[in-house]
């Protein structure tokens, strides 16, 4: 168990101790997203930049086309119009740009350049489309116009045509780098997301198993890992819960046991050392037996209230006879009783009524409340054990935990010193009524009655404490006519 516990505060991954797995040579989540997402976008942006170069492409070969026939429509008019002159720079300039191609043929012309063929003369109208032709392997787009007696042939590489640009070209760029920093940038967001709330859980691991149990840990990030922060807190949870009930029992043992242990060692070395007269032997050996038993029923009660707080307490339910019940733990406490001068008395019908519980440890919290009655009685006390079916009676104290209407009511009473209001009200708290009364009356091992709290809350009933009629303590237990583990 720790010995020191850290200050409480929210986790904060950034005061880490530096080793173990963070260090090593393997790629963090982080890392590795990042390179995903990125290694995504980058495809993203190239298949993108391929289809918009693709797409543009096919807009610039229409336009190509458009300009192609235009220019056509232009030479034949100025052909016609018998401006040779302007016809020839016209064709000149076009000739200058790259991939063009253009002549005016006179009928019957046998020599004609490429990509033009005598069929384009032919075939010249007004109207005439643009056709694609492929020569000695030059994509051409090609048209003609008839202009008089003449024709007008006018054609542009295709791959000229069609290109990019500069200006697209560098849209192009732009937009795929666009598209690759949105990528990462999206990848360190989801990294980001994914891997601080990891980090925090890493943390606090470590601060949990270095002792701290203080986490503050707040759920964040997507749904999975948010869900597994809440696990680790109610980890976390249950575990400081199993250290405060080891701490308690430990504290509890300390405390019950120191005074049992102290009689027996004293008298067991007076034993040891032979100082005692023989007369003197027997009634030092009786008080170290009668230690020993003090000391084994306050182990035993330690545990069962130990056994009762854990996590995996189980109660086995079946049919239980409360009135057969009673008598049994009154006939097993009769020879004590007698030997203390009290009389005991039931009041049970012969046979029920009958309840589901775990008989086991409804007769654990019976013998419990005869034994805190038989220990504060003075001879000639009396202890009367009831049991009656119908609801509790009103105004009483101290409950612990909650009964039901029809429910079956069990009652310890004696006419013994009593209880205060203020008493009452607290009798099922752990060793509160054993510190006030210490050296006052004979007080037991202060967990005795926590436990019959416990246990009758755990059987789905409630346990209350109240002034008896014969005048001292009644200490009742109210079972519902079926009851079940809560």
């Amino acid at each position: 168990m720790p010995s020191s516990r850290a200050e409480p505060g929210p986790v904060d991954p950034s005061e880490a101790a530096p080793g173990g797995v963070g260090d090593s040579r393997r790629w963090s989540l982080r890392r590795w997203l990042v390179v995903l997402v990125g290694a995504v976008a980058l495809s993203g942006s190239l298949v993108s930049g391929l289809v918009t170069a693709r797409a543009v492409s096919m807009d610039n070969r229409d336009r190509a086309e458009a300009t192609l026939t235009q220019e056509a429509d232009t030479l034949a008019a100025l052909a016609q119009s018998g401006s040779p002159v302007r016809v020839a720079t016209r064709l000149a300039r076009l000739d200058a740009r790259a991939g063009w191609a253009g002549r005016v043929v006179t009928a019957g012309q046998d020599s004609l350049p490429v990509p033009f063929t005598a069929a384009d003369v032919a075939a010249a109208a007004d109207s005439a489309p643009v056709v694609s032709r492929r020569v000695e392997g030059t994509d051409w787009l090609v048209t003609t116009r008839p202009a008089g007696r003449r024709t007008v042939l006018l054609a542009r590489r295709v791959q000229a045509a069609a290109q990019l640009t500069p200006v697209q070209r560098r849209r192009v760029v732009v937009g795929g780098l666009l598209g690759l920093a949105g990528g990462a940038l999206a990848g360190l967001a989801l990294a980001t997301s994914l891997t601080r709330p990891l980090e925090r859980l890493a943390w606090a691991a470590r601060r949990l198993s270095g002792g701290d149990r203080d986490l503050d840990l707040r759920p964040s990030g997507p749904r999975e890992v948010a869900e597994v922060t809440e696990a680790f807190s109610a980890l976390s949870a249950a575990l400081a819960a199993s250290e405060q009930r080891q701490r308690r029992f430990l504290l509890a043992v300390s405390h019950e046991l120191r005074t049992p242990l102290t009689a027996v060692a004293g008298h067991a070395e007076t034993l040891a050392d032979g100082v005692l007269a023989p007369h003197e032997v027997a009634p030092a050996a009786q008080v170290i037996v009668s230690e020993a038993g003090r000391l084994q029923r306050r182990v035993e009660d330690l545990l069962a209230l130990a056994r009762l707080e854990s996590d995996d307490f189980r109660l086995v339910l079946a049919p239980v006879d409360l009135g057969e019940l009673l008598r049994a733990a009154l006939a097993a406490c009769a020879p004590r009783a007698a030997a203390a001068g009290v009389i005991c008395a039931l009041h049970a019908p012969a046979t029920g009524p009958v309840v589901i519980s775990d008989g086991e440890r409804l007769r654990q919290a019976i013998d419990a409340l005869i034994d805190n009655a038989l220990r504060v009685l003075p001879s000639g006390g009396h202890l009367v054990a009831e049991v009656r079916s119908g609801p509790g009676s009103a105004g009483t104290l101290g409950w612990a935990g909650t009964g039901s209407a029809g429910a079956v009511r069990l009652e310890i009473r004696d006419d013994g010193p009593g209880l205060g209001d203020a008493d009452l009200a607290v009798a099922f708290d752990r060793g509160v009524l054993t510190e006030r009364y210490r050296g006052s009356r004979p007080v037991g091992s202060g967990v005795g009655l926590a436990l019959v709290g416990e246990l009758t809350r755990r059987l789905g009933g409630r346990a209350s404490a109240e002034r008896a009629p014969e005048g001292g303590v009644c200490f009742a237990l109210e079972l519902p006519a079926a009851a079940g583990p809560r």
